[in-house]
């Protein structure tokens, strides 16, 4: 019979634990989730089993990082299968806190970091990201975990946490993965539950868009507003989309870019009647 991971509810457990696994000489790595788990989240799990002796699972749908009630209510709740996944996985850990043991009455603090999200995702979320932010430091100040995973579908929330880490010593190597799609091409989502059958199929227009790019970039096109112009117009194809952002953005800082000279990022988000779905890719110049 597969081992049951240990279920873990307040911050003072959870710090124990890892304490004593420390102690021991054990490496511990953290893959943070707000649960509803897919195939994308089982291949961060996955890695993450493989770079350290104990492997911790967060799951917690964090209300500081919803800009709506409705689509905090919405996100889905699954906790009997994800925890069947996290056995079938061999997780050793799930740290599952309520939200009154996250935050408490007399909550103050945020962690925000400067400039990375002021754009894209930030730019049409306000607050989103110091929400972001303040959850994960304090998954990591509970778990302490050598390495911690995230997916790059995600990809402006993995390189502020990266930030944070750094600029905080946090001494947490953050790692990040490849998006993990569907056959169709489809950046896995637990939002694409949502999606109607034609939304379901309108919603490849943000690959569409991503591929148009990168066929323009690898053509020799370095005008980023062209590569743009060409991409949304991909978007605006599909009738039941629409765009919220299309972005060139350094893979770095993500600042937003006229030229395409270096490791670029192009970032979209498209919605699909109430359902937000972000994407992004490499856009690099050949």
């Amino acid at each position: 019979m597969p081992k049951q991971p240990q279920v873990i509810r307040t911050p003072e457990d959870m710090h124990a634990l890892s304490a004593q696994l420390r102690a021991e000489g054990k490496s511990i790595a953290l893959v943070p989730t707000m649960g509803a788990l897919h195939a994308g989240h089982l291949s961060l799990i996955d890695y993450a089993r493989a770079q350290a002796d104990i492997l911790v699972v967060s799951i917690f749908v964090n209300p500081l990082q919803f800009d709506r009630d409705a689509d905090l209510d919405a996100y889905p709740r699954t906790w009997d299968a994800d925890f069947a996944l996290c056995v079938e996985h061999e997780v050793d850990a799930i740290y599952a806190p309520t939200v009154t043991a996250m935050y408490p009455d007399g909550f103050a603090t945020k962690v925000i970091v400067s400039g990375l999200g002021q754009g894209l995702c930030g730019a049409h979320r306000p607050g989103h990201f110091d929400g972001v932010t303040t959850v994960v430091a304090k998954l990591f100040g509970a778990v302490m975990p050598n390495i911690a995973v995230f997916g790059q579908k995600d990809y402006q929330q993995l390189k502020i946490v990266q930030r944070m880490g750094a600029d905080l010593d946090m001494d947490i190597k953050v790692v990040g993965r490849p998006t993990l799609r569907e056959a169709d091409g489809l950046a896995m989502s637990s939002r694409n539950v949502h999606l109607s059958p034609e939304e379901r199929e309108q919603a490849l227009c943000l690959r569409r868009a991503l591929d148009k790019a990168g066929e323009l970039a690898q053509a020799g096109e370095r005008d980023v507003e062209k590569i743009k112009t060409a991409a949304a117009q991909v978007v605006e194809g599909a009738s039941l989309a629409r765009l919220e952002y299309l972005e060139v953005v350094d893979a770095e800082n993500l600042a937003p870019l006229t030229r395409l000279e270096g490791p670029a990022r192009m970032a979209l988000a498209v919605w699909l009647g109430t359902t937000r779905l972000i994407d992004n890719d490499a856009l690099n110049p050949h």
